[in-house]
């Protein structure tokens, strides 16, 4: 896997790239605290399906200028985004934000920022609606029902799908690369 730095002013994110080199690139965002290889499982399924990865390592004080920043460096046009946790925070934010540049979304673990989470908690009420495809993973550390609230944030197709899983990326790998596999095909 190729590594490379990206600078945004006083931020910088290590991110590693991999894949066959296509037009279709999935841009991956981890949870805090995740460890670097925390997709390499799903990475190698997505390879398989002839699509590019990119993962930052971390997600910690990610925002769009650091997106944009890291998909310019790399000469990528438009990428899919995936995220769980605070990557799946960060992933709402960038596809909410920057339209244009991004073609799906697939979140775990996280509901768009403007819907109360489980505990009632807003992140940001402020927070546009997403103008893309979206699929949101309800996992066990996201009620179902604030997936199902999210619809009303997202000006697109809109899937929820249950998965009996904390960590998507460790424990249903394969179900998350499918659910990426399938915003990705243009059919």
């Amino acid at each position: 896997m190729e590594s490379r730095r990206i600078e945004v002013g006083d931020q910088g994110w290590s991110v590693r790239v991999d894949g066959p080199v296509t037009q279709h690139c999935v841009l991956l965002l981890p949870d805090s605290g995740d460890p670097p290889d925390v997709y390499d499982r799903v990475c190698a399924r997505l390879h398989s399906s002839d699509l590019r990865t990119i993962v930052f390592e971390k997600a910690d004080g990610l925002d769009l200028a650091g997106v944009y920043a890291a998909l310019d460096d790399l000469g990528i046009p438009w990428a899919n985004v995936a995220g769980r946790g605070a990557g799946a925070s960060v992933a709402w934010q960038v596809c909410a934000k920057g339209f244009g540049r991004f073609v799906s979304l697939i979140v775990a673990d996280r509901g768009h920022p403007a819907v109360p989470d489980g505990t009632g908690a807003v992140l940001d009420s402020e927070c546009p609606a997403v103008e893309l495809p979206t699929t949101v993973l309800v996992t066990k550390s996201l009620p179902r029902s604030v997936a199902d609230t999210s619809g009303r944030h997202v000006y697109g197709e809109f899937r929820v799908v249950d998965l009996d899983a904390d960590n998507v990326a460790a424990e249903a790998d394969q179900e998350f690369a499918t659910e990426i596999v399938l915003r990705t095909s243009m059919w």
